[in-house]
């Protein structure tokens, strides 16, 4: 073991256990890592200006001269806000005007920027004690209100007297934005139920947790509650909505690794309006009633068993605009009563007419998943926007020919409706240029098409053979005024992973567009 890193996330106990077992306790340490890092990835930004300190004017500048400390006080508690909180609490030495803007202004604290000098990702113990005492000293010290909290460095077994105090002072000074994630091991360690008692959380995050008894959650009140996020959380069936059942204005859901005993999810709400479900085994999802739902994603959500789907039924849901990734291979559609199956005749009972936006995980490489499409396509008669993710298909299956798609008949939003189209992970196989060609042909009010390239490296084709076969389908095109992109790609298998932040920002008509999301990302960063 020379030369190997100290462990991050596991310890002593589960290490020995590990090497009892056959196994590489560095590797379930690094596995860990990565889970973490998923969350990390999905957490909402931090409130705060990342920039670089300035340096020091020489003694001698005449332009050392003091005018911000002159600024109206509001001006000056709104340049403190934007500050990490030790850069906020240190502006109490620079003069007798700044002393008491700290202990005024609401309180911003992320335990990250409380790290030893020097010590940078991926943490160790070593840090722990340092960052928890700090915690716990500024806790104590602002009075409040405190406006947004994160705690994602502390391994909270270690601490749990300590993450007693947070929560009650936490809960005294009418925190707003709370983020909770626990740094294993253990794994699932229980999440105390003082939380479920801050009434004037607006955002909720927890992330490495186990949720308490279900007694527990039916006494949570968050009245004011609009985006809960649950991160790699052990929970029973029926945990969730619990909980969103004491969210009456609740509008994001986000699940990341979600571990449910039973994997079922039903959602009622009169409030939510988008809810993410990513990365999650999940054996049933279920829309009862949610007049506001706009927004539903379910990414590379499926149970762990092979050879099991995951059911998806949509009962109530008027207004849902945007739905993805639906993959016709692990997921069960039922639209009401219905469940779609290939080659079934549509009806108004068996359309959802309110979806503008689709999303689709194909392997074009098995026939029984294509099959499927044509009849998912149908249900959605009023799409004007298809995303496609073409799936790497392990074993795949005889390919469809073309005639499959023509003889599979007219689809009216192919025809008359669908006026945006990407296609990601294109690798040039013959599933995928048969689909193209029919589209193509089909679709006569196309004006915007999007083509991304698999990384050369996962493709069977090179890239200049695949961008060939893509070029040679456009000259078949029915539509004569189509704007058409080919992207190339350097990225993992299966393209980049989702990110909540792109599926909740309304700003945007539609979470899937490529284009889209990267120029509201562009935008982000200029800001």
């Amino acid at each position: 073991m020379a030369g190997r890193t100290p462990f991050t996330n596991v310890d002593p106990a589960t290490a020995a256990a590990a090497r009892l077992q056959g196994a590489d306790p560095h590797e379930l340490d690094q596995t860990m890592e990565i889970m973490l890092q998923l969350i990390y990835t999905n957490l909402p930004d931090f409130p705060i200006y990342d920039c670089r300190r300035p340096l020091p004017l020489a003694a001698d500048d005449s332009s050392a001269v003091d005018r911000i400390s002159s600024l109206p006080r509001e001006l000056l508690r709104d340049i403190v806000s934007r500050l990490p909180v030790k850069d906020a609490a240190r502006t109490a030495v620079l003069s007798s005007c700044w002393r008491p803007l700290w202990l005024s202004t609401p309180l911003l604290l992320y335990d990250a920027h409380l790290l030893p000098k020097g010590h940078r990702w991926p943490l160790t113990p070593a840090n722990s004690p340092a960052i928890t005492a700090a915690v716990s000293h500024i806790l104590e010290a602002h009075p409040g209100p405190v406006q947004c909290v994160r705690l994602v460095c502390t391994n909270m077994s270690l601490y749990r007297p300590q993450l007693a105090r947070w929560l009650q002072l936490l809960a005294a000074k009418g925190v707003e934005d709370l983020v909770l994630v626990n740094r294993p091991w253990p794994r699932y360690l229980l999440l105390p139920a003082a939380v479920f008692s801050i009434a004037t959380l607006t955002r909720l995050y927890l992330g490495q947790w186990k949720l308490p008894d279900t007694a527990v959650l039916r006494g949570a009140s968050f009245p004011r509650l609009r985006e809960l996020g649950i991160c790699c959380v052990f929970m029973k069936h029926g945990d969730v909505e619990c909980l969103v059942a004491r969210s009456p204005v609740l509008e994001i859901l986000n699940i990341l690794l979600g571990c449910m005993e039973g994997m079922r999810l039903r959602i009622v709400s009169d409030s939510l309006r988008c809810v993410q479900i990513s990365l999650s085994s999940i054996e049933r999802i279920e829309v009862v009633k949610a007049p506001l739902l706009e927004r539903l994603v379910m990414y590379r959500s499926s149970p762990h068993s092979r050879g099991l789907c995951t059911r998806v039924r949509i009962a109530d849901a008027p207004k849902l605009h945007a739905f993805g990734y639906l993959q016709p291979k692990d997921q069960v559609l039922e639209i009401r009563d219905t469940v779609i199956v290939p080659g079934i005749k549509t009806s108004a009972s068996t359309m959802l007419t309110s979806v503008k936006v689709l999303s689709l995980d194909v392997c074009f490489g098995v026939q029984s998943d294509v099959m499927k499409v044509p009849t998912f396509l149908r249900c959605f008669p009023n799409a004007e926007r298809l995303h496609i993710m073409s799936k790497r298909c392990d074993q795949p299956t005889d390919n469809p020919a073309l005639n499959f798609w023509e003889e599979s008949g007219p689809i009216i939003n192919v025809i008359l409706r669908i006026n945006t189209m990407s296609l990601r992970e294109f690798r040039g196989e013959p599933g995928e240029m048969a689909f193209l060609e029919y589209f193509f042909r089909s679709a006569r009010v196309l004006s915007f098409v999007v083509v991304g390239m698999a990384n050369p490296m996962y493709a069977p084709f090179s890239t200049d053979e695949a961008y060939s076969k893509v070029t040679k389908c456009y000259k078949i095109m029915a539509s004569k005024s189509c704007n058409k992109l080919v992207l190339g790609s350097n990225g993992p298998a299966g393209g980049d992973l989702w990110k909540f932040e792109d599926g909740a920002d309304f700003s945007f008509h539609d979470p899937f567009s490529v284009a889209e999301v990267a120029e509201v990302s562009r935008k982000r960063r200029s800001e």
